[in-house]
């Protein structure tokens, strides 16, 4: 079985532990690392080359949109699904110009995190609207409720 390898990015060390623990248990995910900030997060994406990157938008010293760009430009096999407090169609449509694969608001991690990682790993890029409805930002169309097994 093939384990996805996923590095957590947030300049919270409390929310950074949440993730972890809500991850690890997943046999088929493998926590291969943490970055507190956006300058962080792209040289250890450049060296651990991680499968996703689960990464905070705002940030200290570089931002995560900052951080998917360059990441993008410099580990382009590795898909990021960037989470912001922010619930606006601005911010949507910023991450996914950034390069994101997914964006998941923070009211909506308990309800949807995990359903846009394993889209996100399976290539499946989507969004979580403030209602819960899955958007895929390819073709546009809205799905509801979590139908990814």
């Amino acid at each position: 079985m093939h384990r996805t390898r996923l590095l957590i990015v947030d300049d919270h060390e409390i929310f950074r532990r949440g993730l972890r623990s809500i991850l690890e248990s997943r046999p088929e995910i493998e926590i291969c690392g943490e970055a507190t900030n956006g300058l962080e997060a792209v040289e250890i994406a450049k060296e651990l080359r991680p499968d996703v990157v689960l990464m905070d938008i705002s940030m200290p010293y570089l931002d995560g949109l900052q951080a998917t760009r360059q990441i993008r430009n410099e580990v382009p096999n590795s898909s990021i699904l960037l989470l912001s407090q922010h619930d606006s169609s601005y911010m949507l449509s910023a991450a996914l110009k950034a390069g994101a694969s997914a964006y998941v608001t923070k009211s909506q991690i308990s309800m949807s995190l995990l359903a846009a990682l394993e889209g996100v790993m399976r290539g499946e890029p989507f969004n979580w609207n403030s209602d819960g409805a899955v958007s895929d930002s390819g073709t546009g169309s809205v799905k509801t409720g979590i139908d990814f097994e």
